[in-house]
């Protein structure tokens, strides 16, 4: 286990934004994960688990605990038959490699979720989604250490009660309870989808005139879209997405539909209004906000962070975008990344 003092959130997130850690600890192992939370229990403080920090917002105060950075490694192909195939990945894995592991070999299932950055491990926990597809609809299990019991367990879909950008990882009781090991998928063995895909895919495949919907050809179609719209955070400060879509009922649907909102339909027949969309509509997309931010130009879902260097700066920036939102349209926008504070559950 490799263990620093008194680490700069800033430099661990994305959004650059957060005061000290009083430790951070990088784990490679299942004996470094036990031994980084027997060295929180004996020093009574609070642990956090953070990924590559791509979706999280650091605040003023900082953490008086431990961070801990999985960087355990490994990607395997568990078992394979003509119709389906397991594969698996240890959490500290990127995301995105692990994608490009799975569609080079032809299988389907997570190729709309390519270029989403961050670990195997954070993925579960967030249910990532993206152009139709979640990882809920291919996560077979989570091999988690848990840390109320002290023990490696296997936790499967129905387990981890997966909703909208919410499972027991990140929500309710259990909530950085288990620090998860690896993840196995169940993913589809040399099939394709196939459209209507989420809007901005099926322009984009229409546009290049894509009618090859193989694995690898959708990766490289989503993640070409990505890139024109989503910032380098090497470059440009930021958290990715920064706000949830909203999810309505049919009857919500309709009358947004007559009052000329733009709702995407799920395959599961669910509706979705796109969060981006409403912040565009609102007139934001590029603007410059209150304490050093501006939504990106390319993409309005994205808050980019220019000069800011407190977490009552974002407060500023994100109150304007809600209440703008809100006061157009009727729509309370969530902030989809989490924030990185102590729990009341102690190690």
């Amino acid at each position: 286990m490799k263990l620093r003092e008194n680490v700069l959130i800033s430099e661990l997130t994305t959004m650059r934004l957060g005061g000290s850690a009083r430790f951070v600890a990088e784990v490679s192992s299942l004996a470094d994960v036990k031994e980084a939370y027997e060295f929180a229990k004996d020093a009574k403080m609070p642990v956090y688990i953070l990924g590559d920090g791509a979706n999280t917002i650091g605040r003023d105060e900082g953490f008086d605990g431990l961070i801990i950075l999985n960087r355990m490694k490994g990607m395997e192909v568990v078992e394979e038959t003509s119709d389906d195939v397991l594969v698996r990945a240890m959490g500290g894995e990127n995301w995105d490699g692990f994608v490009e592991f799975c569609c080079e070999r032809g299988y389907s299932g997570v190729e709309c979720l390519s270029a989403i950055p961050g670990t195997v491990g954070a993925a579960p926990v967030q249910n990532i989604g993206a152009y139709g597809q979640d990882i809920s609809q291919t996560v077979d299990n989570v091999e988690a250490y848990d840390t109320r019991e002290n023990e490696m367990v296997i936790l499967g879909r129905d387990e981890m009660k997966m909703a909208y950008r919410s499972t027991i990882f990140n929500d309710g009781p259990d909530a950085g309870r288990y620090f998860i090991t690896a993840v196995t998928l169940r993913l589809e063995n040399d099939e394709k989808l196939e459209p209507p895909f989420y809007n901005s895919l099926q322009k984009y495949l229409d546009e290049h005139q894509i009618s090859d919907y193989s694995p690898l050809n959708l990766r490289e179609a989503v993640s070409a879209i990505r890139a024109a719209k989503l910032p380098d955070p090497a470059e440009e400060a930021s958290a990715g997405s920064f706000f949830k879509n909203i999810h309505l009922s049919d009857e919500e649907a309709l009358t947004a539909r007559e009052e000329g909102l733009k709702i995407y339909d799920k395959p599961d027949g669910s509706h979705v209004l796109n969060a981006g969309w409403l912040i565009e509509a609102a007139g934001l997309k590029g603007k410059e906000l209150p304490g050093g931010f501006h939504i990106s130009d390319k993409a309005a879902l994205i808050l980019i962070n220019d000069s800011a260097k407190s977490y009552k700066d974002l407060e500023k920036a994100r109150a304007e975008i809600v209440r703008t939102v809100f006061d157009k349209f009727g729509f309370r926008l969530e902030q989809e990344p989490v924030e990185l504070v102590a729990k009341e559950r102690r190690a």
